[in-house]
Formats: structure tokens, sequence, C-alpha cells
């Protein structure tokens, strides 16, 4: 790919010179970024555009989001076509519903806003002692979305104008109680069954294959002997740990690391104490607060003449169930678990003291602190093996930048091996066979579709030059170099005989349970007293298939009920052939009211999730939605829309 750019370096910079710098002064630097400001239009919606850096940087937040909510999630599930195809969807959904929401005129109020602020768990948590907004800590929690306040308060207005679009069409959806009644018969019905099966396998005894057969069947089949396209490669994987392992920290760094963090490293403080409370929500009234906090101070004064009584006082008033049996102890704690007031007042206080009342939303407290404990400050000594891990992490965080661009230039430079860039950063180069397709039970590198590209490509087949580097994970780089190829081939017909002969006889026998099959129903069909040799009846429903397979169970339920008994064939393709007679409706179960009442709201949610949708779609052709990407195949997995889809 890049053979001529390597050989004409000096011809290649006379034409950049040529070419690039005349527009720079025809146009200005300026004029010339604003050509390609935003890329590509991906979609449009009313008349707006969205563009492919809009498309990127809103996908790249919905993974952050995602990750931040689940850590332990894998980055590679939502790094796919399918994962930013669904983002875009959520996009154009989202500017949908604001233009019909500006067409219809619906607006949010501020008290509505407001409301629904105060709603939110993680504004709530915001909240100073005295109610009020902690400004800065919001403003905090905002920025960390890349906003201001304003900003986002005009999202979530937004977003509480764009639901009231959908919420007329999903608050006044319904089903009948009749017609979801017929919905769900299918599912509660039952039917007595008596069922004959012509399995495939009892007629492989009586078949006998030529070579001739085979090699016919293989000719007709030779697509399914396929030997993959695959690569012989030689790889090396750059990652945070191979980056640690060039890392030996020096005596004075880890010193003064120690000298830092020794007490983080150590452990947190923790404190014991036993408290009394008198319960008073936040929510309760100022009288109800009043007389709460007034039998609180009574207790308080009696604890002050008598402070050894603590434990009797909580066990007789405190009104924490869960700490009152035990004498109000609470056990050891460190910052953070308890809520402020409380935390505040433990942490400033000495073994054996009493505080004075202290209120929180739970109601009044009285604290009484019984022990701390300190944790043992280590030595250097005790500590270096996990103050270098600490470092070495540190470390590798800041250098990868640094020696991904020397693995990224390295694999370049010289693209005819990967020994040189794996001696000169001690990686070690691996071999593998693999396929554009990654096998079931693959993973890693292995497994990354952009790697594969990269090797299955052009230049790496045709020339066996290095890859790119390739990012396949936060952290995580990889070149390879293809050293032998094999196109995809049909395998010869003497390697896989065997194979051929299994589907061969395979499909043989199932024609032939088929034909016994058919012709047996034709009989009892003509004949029903000559059906003398069908199994006992068995009761079948969609909740309790008698271990017979879809197929049977489907058929028998879609048989006419106005011209039982009714006789029934059922192809079970390459497992043979069943006879069904579905002789009566079978009353449905008792007891099954719960079911049924369950079931007609699960019916009425579906329907009216099928009407938003349907109206959505009115939506999109309203306000002219296009969107430019083709869609990939869906396959089944986590999007980084998925928690966000409405």
């Amino acid at each position: 790919m890049f053979d001529f750019v390597r050989k004409h370096t000096k011809i290649m910079m006379g034409l950049m010179f040529l070419l690039i710098i005349p527009s720079f002064v025809m146009f200005g630097i300026q004029g010339y970024n604003r050509m390609n400001e935003g890329g590509a239009v991906v979609a449009k919606v009313a008349g707006q555009e969205i563009k492919q850096a809009e498309w990127d940087n809103t996908h790249r937040n919905e993974v952050q989001r995602v990750l931040a909510q689940s850590p332990g999630l894998d980055p590679k599930m939502l790094d796919s076509a399918e994962a930013r195809y669904a983002t875009l969807e959520k996009m154009v959904r989202d500017r949908v519903l604001a233009a019909a929401a500006e067409k219809s005129h619906l607006v949010t109020s501020d008290t509505r806003l407001a409301r629904s602020l105060e709603a939110d768990p993680a504004i709530a948590q915001l909240r100073k002692p005295d109610g009020t907004l902690d400004v800065e800590r919001y403003r905090q929690l905002v920025g960390t979305q890349g906003m201001t306040p304003e900003m986002f308060e005009a999202r979530v207005r937004s977003d509480l104008s764009a639901r009231q679009v959908v919420s007329g069409v999903i608050g006044t959806s319904f089903v009948p109680a009749a017609e979801a009644d017929v919905t769900l018969n299918a599912f509660l019905e039952r039917r007595e069954v008596q069922v004959a099966t012509f399995k495939a396998g009892d007629f492989t005894s009586k078949l006998s294959l030529t070579d001739a057969e085979l090699e016919a069947w293989y000719k007709d089949h030779a697509a399914q002997f396929q030997a993959p396209e695959q690569a012989s490669i030689e790889y090396v994987v750059l990652d945070a740990d191979s980056v640690k392992k060039s890392i030996v920290p020096n005596e004075q760094d880890l010193k003064t690391y120690y000298e830092q963090n020794a007490a983080k490293l150590a452990g947190q403080e923790e404190r014991r104490a036993s408290h009394i409370l008198i319960a008073s929500p936040k929510t309760a009234s100022a009288d109800e607060r009043q007389k709460a906090r007034a039998k609180a101070v009574e207790l308080l004064a009696q604890l002050r003449k008598a402070p050894a009584s603590f434990a009797d006082v909580a066990k007789k008033n405190s009104q924490d169930p869960g700490s009152a049996p035990n004498g109000g102890d609470l056990d050891y704690f460190a910052r953070g678990a308890m809520v402020k007031p409380f935390e505040d007042a433990a942490f400033g206080m000495k073994v054996g003291d009493i505080s004075d009342v202290v209120e929180s939303d739970f109601g009044y407290h009285i604290i009484k602190l019984t022990d701390i404990r300190t944790p043992k400050q280590r030595s250097f000594a005790e500590m270096r093996p996990e103050l270098e891990t600490a470092l070495k992490n540190q470390q590798a965080a800041g250098k990868f930048a640094e020696v991904a661009d020397s693995f990224t230039n390295g694999v370049y430079e010289q693209s005819d091996s990967l020994k040189p860039v794996a001696d000169r950063l001690k990686l070690t180069v691996q071999t593998a066979v693999v396929q554009r397709q990654p096998a079931p039970g693959t993973k890693g590198v292995l497994a990354n579709a952009k790697f594969l590209d990269a090797l299955f490509s052009a230049d790496a087949i045709e020339k066996k030059r290095n890859t790119e580097a390739v990012e396949t994970a936060p952290s995580q780089m990889v070149a390879g170099r293809v050293t032998q190829h094999t196109p995809a081939r049909t395998l010869p017909f003497a390697e896989v005989k065997d194979r051929v002969r299994l589907q061969l006889m395979a499909t043989r026998s199932a024609e032939l349970a088929r034909t016994e099959g058919e012709a047996r129903l034709a009989a009892w069909k003509a004949s029903p007293a000559s059906a003398t040799t069908l199994p006992a009846a068995v009761v079948l429903s969609r909740e309790n298939a008698q271990q017979q397979p879809t197929q049977v169970v489907d058929a028998a339920l879609r048989a006419d009920p106005a011209a039982l008994p009714a006789w029934v064939g059922v192809d079970l393709g390459g497992q043979g052939y069943a006879v069904v007679k579905v002789n009566k409706l079978v009353p449905r179960e008792p007891g099954k009211e719960d079911v049924l009442k369950q079931g007609r709201e699960q019916l009425a949610q579906a329907w009216a999730t099928a009407e938003n949708a349907a109206y959505y779609n009115l939506l999109k052709e309203r306000f002219k939605v296009k969107i430019n990407v083709a869609q990939p195949n869906f396959k089944t997995g986590l999007t980084a829309s998925d928690t966000v889809k409405q």
C-alpha cells in the first residue's frame, strides 16, 4: 500500500507542496478546515443535518456513560457497527420528537422542570443539610457530561417536552379483555393428541450407498465441503502489561511514593459508635420535627447525668430497629458510610464522648463513640511489593502513549518484519492461524474484526508486509504479518468421504421416514379404525409440550377446533416425520386466573409499544427522515444505546 511513498519520498513531498500549499494561500487555514468541518451528512431530520463528527462524538459519550455504569463490560462489545448505528437511530429519534414537540407547541414549564430535577437521585444527593442545592457540586456533576448547568437544564427541558409527544399514545392505549383473551387462549388452550413418530434413525439400516452415489452427492453439494480462507501469521501485542514489564522504578521514586501515599495505602480509619435515633423524616411537619427534637433533648439530659446507661436508654427509646436491640451499637464504619451530619459528629469525638443532638434526614441522633480503629502504618520494607506494583501501574499509564507512537512507527518503518519493534520494546512475537471470520470460541486480538480486516487486506497477503498498528481495546494495540496464505478451496472427495456418507445417509433416512409417515397418514385418514398402533393420548399446550417437538405442538394447536378429531402430518426435517391425531379440546386448567391477568397486562403493554412505534414511523415520514448510512445486520448483543431506548 505504501510502496510508492516509501520509494519516492522526495517526489511526494514536492507534490504535496504544489497541491496543498496553494489551497491554504487561496482560502486561508480556517477556510480550509471549514470545508470538511463536521464530515459527511449521515442523517437528516426536518431539514436539519446530523454529521459524522456529531455522530462520532455522541457515540463516544454513550460508550463512556455505559462503561461508567458497568465498569466490567468489555468495551469491544460497544465498538461495533450495530452499536454505532443504534446510537445514530437514537439521535434521529430525539430529533424527530423534538421537532414534533416544537410543531405542536409542547413546552415544559419551570415548575415541571424543577420537579423533574428534584426527583433525580444524583441531584438529590447534592443537597446541603439545610435542604439547599450545593451549586458548586451540581456544576461539577453536569461538567462531567461536558455541559454547563444551563445546557443540562435545557436538555432536560427538551427531553420532557419530547416525552409529551408519545405519552398521549402510550397513555391512551388499551386492549379490551375479550380481545386479549382470544390471543391468550392460544397460549393457555390445551388439546388431547396422539402422536406417531417416524424417526429418521430407524431407517438407516435399510440404506446401502455406493461410491458413485456419494461422489454425485459431493459434486452437487460442493459448497458444504469448503475449507475457509486462512492465514498463518506472526503478531505482536502492545498493552499496559507489556509496558509495565519495561518499567523498573528506582528506589528513591518508591520512597517518595511511600511518603506521599502511605496513609492512603494503609487504609481508612474506622470508628465504632452507638446511637439513639428519634425518627422524624424530613418530610414530616415542622410540629412533628419539633416534638421529636424535644424528645431527643430530654433523653440527652438523662444521659448527661448517667452516661453508663446509654445502652439501656437506647434499647428502650431508640427508633432504629437495626441497632436498638444491641444498645444502639452500629459496629465499625469509615468515612462515607453514614449521612454527613452523623459522620461529621462521630469523626469529631473522642472515645467515650456523647454528642449533642445531631439532626439528619432520618431524625435526631444522640451518638456515643465507643472505639477508634486506626490502621497500622506498615514500614517501607513491608509495603515495597505493593508500592512497586502501584507505581508501575501509574507510570505505565503515562508512558503508554509514548510507547504506542514508537510501536506504530516501528511496524511501519520496518515493514518486512515484526522482530525489530518487538526487540526494541521487549515484546513477544506470537504465531497463529486465523480465518477471515474468527472460529467459535476465539477471544482477544485474534477475534478483533479490524485486525482481521488488516491481515486479509491485499497489501498484507500479497506483499507480506506488516499491518498497521490496530487499536483493539483501550491501552492495547496489535500489528501482524502474514507468513503464509491459503485461499478458500473445496476439500478433495477422499478427504471428506466419511462426512459425505453421513450427510447423504441422514438425508435419505429422513426421506424414507417422511415417505412412510405420509403413507400411514393417508391410510389412517381413509380408515381411522385401522389406526390401532397409535400411542396413548397426552394433553398438549404451549405451556406444557409433553416433550414433543415445537412443530408438533404448533400443528396440533392450529387444527380447526370445529373439525375434531383431525389428522395432521408434520415434517420434522432431519429428525423424520410425525402423524398427529387431535382428538378434542381440553378445558383450561383451573387456577390460571393470575396467569390470565398477567397476560392481559403484558399484551396491553405490547400493544401500547406497537402503537407507539407506528406513531413514531408516521412522524419520521412527516419530518422527512433520511439516514444515509447502511443499516448493518443486527446480531444479538449489547449496544451503547440499549440503556437509553424508550
